[in-house]
């Protein structure tokens, strides 16, 4: 089973819900697709800064699970922070890359850029907590 076949096979029922599709996973980069509909939108049809922060979390979450180690139990995040720094209207499609910052055997940090049409949405820098 490839670490994407491993992500796809345990959805998470709130990204599933916001319409995240994985589409890259390795043990250092995991990246993932949403499309803006009009209800993760604000009233400016422009993607809700809570529908940003769900997406990364998501993603970071998802790239924390196929690196935790055999006896973790699962992980959550800790600490997020978000810089906005463009906006996605509806119909865009945003793409989220997350790295790793630190994968320590406590906490993992990664960093989730997310982007659409090569335009810079926000960066999001999580901690992860491996259980």
């Amino acid at each position: 089973m490839t670490l994407l076949d491993m992500i796809q096979s345990r959805p998470m029922p709130f990204a599933t819900l916001m319409g995240v599709t994985f589409t890259q996973a390795e043990k250092d980069k995991v990246v993932a697709t949403m499309v803006v509909r009009e209800d993760l939108c604000t009233l400016g049809h422009a993607i809700h800064g809570g529908a940003v922060m769900a997406f990364a979390d998501s993603v970071g979450a998802a790239a924390t699970v196929i690196n935790l180690p055999p006896d973790a139990k699962g992980t959550t995040t800790i600490e997020s922070k978000t810089n906005f720094v463009g906006a996605a209207k509806a119909g865009a499609t945003v793409t989220a890359t997350t790295t790793p910052i630190h994968l320590g055997r406590r906490t993992h940090v990664w960093q989730t850029r997310l982007e659409t049409d090569g335009k810079l949405v926000a960066v999001v820098t999580q901690t992860q907590l491996i259980l």
